[in-house]
């Protein structure tokens, strides 16, 4: 006889549902906040109804996709709201794409709707779906619209949300993210670092970024505040630091700094941060004690990716003031993590191996993407693609990503390894290393960094970083090159991370 719980339909939450029922309970207290508008749950829920009824007139309906363009602004958490209310899917645009990438990433989800901004709406002009752009005809369709009656019933393992991934080896991909694996990911990072459900959260990162939609959709399913920012000010980060108690203060790399030197010449006083930072492995050790000790909060430890959320590695702090000289994971205790060889075979401690990881955060799935899909979830286990070590007392140690290892002289370079080296040197402001093909060796590292002012005497020359790594490294794990290169001129990805692809393309443009 074959189980058929009685739960099904009684477990099935969604974003939508959670929302709507934080709506009914803190009708009166602060949503939204995008220094424009100022909305309760009460008039947050009335215009999502609203939107929700004008999507239902416009033809959108569950399953169907809306294809989103928009910097960040409060209407933009209504749409997403809104399409979770009647099950349908909204993918996030990145409007720092291409055109050709624009295309692409719009074409592949087949969107029954578009919605876009005013300055970003002349970009999907030529496009034959209909549009629907914010302000005056915007705000015209929902006065004129019927509220929609209650969010739609829907299995949560229903597609919700579609983000893509950075595309650096080819097109974007889009992730899709279900009602499950956002709630999932809401319980799990809140367990694990200390998030309190009516925390206020800050909007600053593009909301077509994991860190600017989910982590607002999981401030909204829980009652907390979302202040939406539109990109890093760090001055209007700043006096929100000062005057709004937050729970989890997100900082991508390179922006640490900045902002540290921020807060040093307002000299702030924080109403209270929980947790600040992200992605501490790409980040100086230096600036991490100095932005900590400036917001009196401890700094994010963690390695997740937008198809896993915080986890696989998501339950390690870095203490207030503290310079860490190593910058070792501990493994979520909501997933299942293997390390595996090439072979999909585990490997022992101490061992570089791919990590593969299942629970209840993972992505859905790669939007019609058959072949990826099959190749990341063989075996029943999504395999990320990062290369991890474990210690002895079981914390993980981030290696490096396997597309960026160097083959030289048949060793293997990773080359996170040369950046953590560099990346100590006080006179290091960034720093990332790529490969180079060479006639002898095959590939041989090269380093791109940033240096200090040098006001200090601290700006180091390239014999010296060399000489660095060859104290602290294999001796053919050492950079060939240093070159160096201005701060602000390298190129980044909206999560701040350092494109190798474009640093790799700038070495082909100079080849003979």
């Amino acid at each position: 006889m074959t189980w058929a719980p009685p739960s099904t339909l009684a477990a099935a939450s969604t974003v939508a549902t959670l929302f709507a029922m934080n709506a009914r309970l803190r009708a009166e207290r602060l949503a939204l906040d995008d220094g424009r508008v100022r909305w309760t749950y009460r008039e947050l829920e009335a215009r999502v109804r609203r939107l929700a009824g004008v999507l239902i007139e416009r033809g959108v309906g569950p399953g169907d996709r809306i294809a989103i363009l928009s910097r960040n602004r409060a209407e933009y958490l209504e749409v997403l709201l809104a399409g979770g209310w009647i099950g349908a899917i909204v993918a996030c645009q990145n409007w720092r794409l291409s055109a050709r990438e624009l295309a692409h990433c719009v074409e592949l989800v087949e969107p029954r709707l578009l919605v876009a901004s005013e300055e970003e709406a002349p970009r999907l002009a030529a496009r034959a779906e209909p549009i629907v752009v914010f302000g005056e005809e915007y705000e015209r369709a929902l006065a004129a619209a019927s509220p929609a009656g209650a969010p739609v019933a829907l299995d949560p393992e229903a597609p919700y949300v579609i983000l893509y991934t950075s595309g650096t080896t080819g097109l974007p991909k889009g992730a899709v993210l279900s009602h499950r694996a956002e709630i999932a990911r809401n319980l799990v990072m809140r367990a694990e670092l200390g998030i309190a459900p009516d925390d206020a959260y800050v909007a600053w990162s593009p909301l077509y970024h994991m860190g600017g939609a989910e982590y607002s959709l999981s401030t909204l399913m829980t009652g907390g505040a979302v202040y939406v920012v539109d990109g890093f000010d760090a001055e209007r980060l700043a006096a929100l630091v000062e005057t709004t108690e937050l729970g989890w203060l997100l900082l991508m790399p390179g922006m640490v700094g900045r902002f540290a030197d921020v807060l040093e010449a307002r000299g702030t006083r924080p109403a209270g941060v929980k947790l600040c930072g992200v992605m501490a492995d790409l980040v100086p050790p230096a600036d991490i004690a100095r932005v900590t000790r400036l917001l009196g909060a401890p700094y994010a430890n963690t390695f997740g990716a937008t198809e896993t959320g915080c986890p696989p590695a998501s339950s390690n702090l870095i203490g207030v003031g503290v310079t860490p000289e190593r910058l070792s994971k501990e493994q979520s205790r909501f997933c299942e993590v293997r390390l595996l060889d090439e072979d999909d075979r585990d490997v022992p401690d101490g061992t570089p191996g791919e990590l593969a990881m299942r629970g209840p955060t993972l992505f859905s799935g790669y939007w019609r993407a058959p072949e990826a899909n099959a190749e990341d979830f063989r075996g029943g286990w999504f395999h990320m693609g990062d290369v991890f070590v474990r210690n002895p007392d079981g914390t993980l140690d981030f290696v490096d990503r396997r597309k960026y290892l160097i083959k030289s002289g048949g060793e293997n370079v990773y080359p996170a390894e040369i950046e953590r080296v560099l990346r100590e040197h006080p006179g290091v402001t960034e720093v990332a290393v790529v490969k180079k093909p060479d006639p002898t060796w095959g590939e041989v590292p090269v380093a791109f960094v940033a240096r200090a002012d040098g006001e200090d005497g601290e700006a180091p020359s390239a014999e010296a970083l060399i000489e660095r790594c060859r104290r602290e490294l294999a001796s053919y794990k050492k950079p060939r090159e240093v070159r160096f290169l201005a701060y602000e001129r390298f190129p980044r990805s909206a999560s701040g991370k350092v494109q190798r692809h474009e640093l790799e393309r700038l070495l082909g443009e100079e080849a003979p």
